[in-house]
């Protein structure tokens, strides 16, 4: 899963989430995360001024792949190919809020026709 967002400032700023839920093993969510800062780094010219936040949305794929080469080969196109999404312009900021509307006018006291008691 990617999250990018404009952050403000003239670098850019990696933020990576691998839960055991998704890779019990802590050598597959150190692997991950070495392979998204590293291939992040590589990029940063092109993320700068934003936000980027990669997370882990499947469980890793241990038993797919034959040998550990494999796997840091899937590994690696995965999240180069989200990076790439994360360097493609930005859209606009929603515009701002416009003016909450005007009360309505104060309507001036009723008063009572002459002649009749108050």
């Amino acid at each position: 899963m990617l999250y990018v967002r404009a952050n403000g400032q003239a670098e850019a700023r990696l933020g990576v989430v691998v839960g055991k839920k998704f890779a019990p093993r802590a050598a597959e969510r150190n692997l991950v995360k070495r392979m998204a800062r590293e291939l992040f780094r590589q990029r940063r010219e092109q993320l700068s001024g934003r936000d980027v936040l990669l997370r882990l949305q499947a469980k890793f794929p241990r038993a797919e792949f034959a040998t550990r080469t494999a796997v840091r080969q899937a590994c690696a196109a995965e999240i180069a190919s989200l990076l790439e999404v994360a360097a493609r312009p930005l859209p606009p900021p929603p515009a701002a809020n416009p003016a909450p509307p005007a009360p309505p006018p104060a309507s001036a006291p009723q008063s009572q026709p002459p002649g009749l008691p108050a």
